[in-house]
């Protein structure tokens, strides 16, 4: 058992950012412990059991999928600071995935990691647009998402400067944003360009295995380094003082200390854990020192279902696509849910259907779809009972809304007949096993690319920092240890 009371680093979160984070510093002969409130790792990117069967939660696919030996990507860096051998991740590329769009897809963009297939597609189905596209293209490869200090820019507003087809600019913003944007109806081009970059310039993988793959390698590397976690023993505040935090409290009522702290739990959230209560005898005194800074709590949640297959996809004629945006509306629409559920638009994915070596593939058929929903529908059912009624009627109209996407099956019940297994999860799950204030997946949609927070010694990392998706957030924490720990003034 871990009974320090000091270390140089405390890591709040044991997800992505924390993990990555921790070895990072654990490299350089930090003592680091890693304070994680559930029994699992992994945060919003883990997994979970019913009836002996996992679950993955998060993963549809790793993006910045590149081929071996492609220099300067993040996967490559990622590898590199981690001091990870490539095939310990075990990455097996997508067969090909599609953005669709109409009340059946009749428009559709087919995508692959080869991103010349994507710029075909554009050149047949949008020819009067292709020169706008590649000229968007060249501006985002030579953007430099990374800075620190990049001055926000309307997304919207910069594709529009390319591309005047407003079918076009949809069908490209709804991967971008259903798998990074805490914004609605917009987003930050640096955050756009991240997310472009991720899926069309590299790609999509995943293990076989899934993200059970990627997180035990990462809790190898942790340990091995030397680093601590504390399972199960969550941070209940941040007791602060004269700019500065200056000891944590402990969900168990113990108190530990720490040169540096590094949050990935969120900047709201955060902010909550500083929140003056009762830390000296002058309250008054106590809250004008709180560095509350009222930061927005994001509005976009999911619920998410979960088919388990007594097959593999590809038997019900499944077996070519990985992942289906879709939308069914004139035009695309990215806000919080007016109803519990808005299905009109969302993410289809068929775990199987990567090119996974012969021999090898999940051990039953998963389709997976994913939509918007509105975190206060979901909170507001306070008897148990309304609550699995609202889960079974979502999930039949979310399976609904998707198949209209997929290839006919041969006949209306297959599906049902091929079924062994469903679960789902809502916006106040999310809540439960993350802590992420309004079942937010991606968090604020105003983001801290610094890290920086009023107090001098407490950085945040992972989605509030501004890196996006799971290599994203593992290199938010390398980032945040490299800039303000290593690199950093000495605390």
């Amino acid at each position: 058992m871990n009974t320090a009371t000091h270390y140089d680093v405390a890591i709040i979160g044991a997800g992505m950012a924390g993990l990555a984070a921790g070895i990072r510093l654990a490299h350089f002969g930090k003592r680091v412990c890693i304070f994680e409130r559930h029994n699992a790792v992994g945060g919003l990117n883990s997994f979970y059991s019913i009836s002996g069967r996992k679950y993955d939660v998060g993963l549809h696919a790793m993006t910045n999928w590149v081929p071996p030996g492609t220099k300067g990507t993040p996967l490559g860096k990622l590898l590199r600071q981690l001091r990870i051998e490539r095939d310990e991740f075990a990455l097996h590329p997508q067969k090909r995935s599609r953005i669709a769009f109409g009340p059946r897809g009749e428009t559709s963009l087919t995508f692959t990691n080869d991103f010349a297939v994507l710029e075909a597609e554009v050149a047949q189905k949008f020819p009067a647009q292709i020169d706008g596209f590649r000229r968007l293209v060249a501006l985002v490869r030579t953007y430099d998402d990374v800075s620190l200090d990049a001055v926000p820019e309307s997304a919207r507003a910069v594709v529009r400067r390319h591309l005047s087809d407003p079918l076009l600019e949809d069908m490209l913003f709804c991967p971008v944003m259903y798998y990074g944007s805490a914004s609605e109806h917009d987003m930050e081009f640096g955050q756009f360009v991240i997310m472009f970059k991720a899926l069309f310039l590299e790609g999509f993988a995943r293990p076989v295995d899934g993200v059970r793959v990627i997180l035990r390698v990462l809790l190898d590397k942790y340990r091995h380094a030397g680093g601590e976690r504390r399972m199960k023993c969550g941070v209940k505040r941040i007791i602060a003082g004269s700019g500065r935090a200056d000891r944590l409290l402990l969900d168990d009522g113990t108190e530990i200390t720490a040169a540096h702290i590094i949050s990935t739990i969120g900047a709201a959230e955060t902010e909550r854990l500083c929140e003056a209560k009762s830390q000296t005898s002058d309250p008054k005194s106590q809250m004008e020192r709180a560095p509350h800074a009222g930061h927005p709590v994001g509005r976009l949640s999911y619920c998410e279902t979960i088919t388990v297959l007594d097959r593999p996809p590809s038997a019900l004629g499944w077996g070519e696509d990985t992942i289906i945006f879709f939308n069914d509306s004139e035009r695309f629409t990215y806000e919080q849910s007016r109803d519990a559920v808005d299905a009109r638009s969302g993410v289809i994915c068929l775990p199987n259907n990567f090119a996974f070596p012969d021999g090898q593939d999940l051990p039953e058929g998963l389709f997976r779809c994913t939509c918007l929903a509105n975190y206060d529908a979901w909170t507001g059912l306070a008897e148990e009972a309304a609550y699995q009624a609202e889960k079974t009627r979502w999930y039949g109209e979310i399976q609904h809304s998707a198949l209209r996407f997929m290839p006919a099956l041969p006949a209306a019940d297959t599906l049902s007949r091929a079924t062994i297994a469903t679960d789902m999860f809502t916006p106040r799950t999310i809540t439960k096993f993350t802590g992420h204030l309004g079942g937010a997946i991606y968090g604020s949609p105003v983001k801290i690319r610094d890290g920086r927070t009023p107090l001098a010694n407490v950085y945040l990392a992972g989605t509030d920092q501004g890196f996006l998706g799971i290599v994203g957030a593992m290199l938010s924490g390398i980032s945040m240890a490299n800039f303000h720990v290593l690199a950093g003034p000495k605390a």
